[in-house]
């Protein structure tokens, strides 16, 4: 699971990167062009690379533990519950490896001159470790709900097709029924995500790096209204509709291989 999940998790992170990046400066407070524009897009892919595989391995050993802990019958009704359950405590333990990972990201990603390292230094030198978490609750209040509604979703449209078919589905389609789920879960929660970007990328000291989500929410709708709550839904749309596809039958098929090398092993 360790390796499905991560070789997964890195493929996604690096072949999306730059629509990333174009969220998170439609997202920014100081607009897109100030941010950086279309400059730079591949900033702060350090951090990302780095904290990529272990934050999605850290998310299937999770997921995968709490489906096996809350086993149930395959017919059971409690199965959209369990997966539910178990998508969101994989969010609470990734979120301990992607926060630190995901504010250096931002900050690069919006003042592309400073170098990756030399933003990780001055977060810890200006905020010390917190720093570094600033957005964990934020992040995780994102995470849950997209989740809650990705993962329940696919497992659902995976068992759908499987029953019509007749069999398994195969990785391509299970990759499909991952693009829907992921397209569907990014636009209900971009709010949240808008939210979580500015807290992550406010000044030392204000009130919006104070982590209250409500507050940064408040905030964006005084000053931009509907259209700045959803700032960034399309290159966020498309990252995480392509996204699902790669890394949910990445996953699969890495799953598939490994189990396929456990069973033929002596």
């Amino acid at each position: 699971m360790f390796m499905a999940g991560g070789v997964a998790g890195v493929s996604v992170d690096l072949i999306l990167y730059p629509l990333d990046t174009i969220k998170t400066r439609l997202q920014s407070p100081q607009g897109f062009n100030k941010a950086g524009g279309f400059r730079g897009i591949y900033a702060g892919v350090p951090s990302a690379a780095i904290g990529s595989f272990p934050n999605a391995a850290a998310f299937f050993i999770t997921y995968e533990y709490v489906k096996w802990f809350l086993h149930t019958d395959s017919s059971s009704y409690l199965m959209p519950v369990k997966h539910m359950l178990a998508a969101s405590a994989g969010e609470v333990v990734a979120c301990l490896i992607r926060v630190p990972s995901e504010v250096v990201k931002q900050r690069a990603q919006v003042s592309s001159s400073s170098r990756t390292f030399q933003i990780f230094s001055n977060v810890l030198y200006q905020e010390g470790i917190r720093g570094l978490y600033r957005g964990y609750t934020s992040t995780v209040l994102r995470e849950i709900p997209f989740s809650l509604v990705q993962f329940p979703l696919w497992e659902s449209l995976k068992a759908l097709w499987s029953w019509r078919q007749d069999h398994v589905v195969d990785c391509w389609q299970s990759a499909v029924c991952g693009a829907f789920a992921g397209g569907f879960a990014a636009v209900v929660t971009t709010p949240l995500d808008v939210a979580k970007t500015r807290i992550m990328l406010a000044k030392v000291g204000s009130s919006t790096a104070s982590g209250n989500v409500l507050s940064a929410l408040h905030g964006v709708w005084q000053t931009q209204g509907l259209a700045g709550l959803f700032a960034g839904v399309f290159p966020r749309t498309a990252a995480i509709s392509l996204g699902g596809f790669i890394f949910l039958g990445a996953y699969d098929q890495t799953r598939s291989l490994l189990l396929e090398l456990g069973r033929g092993s002596p």
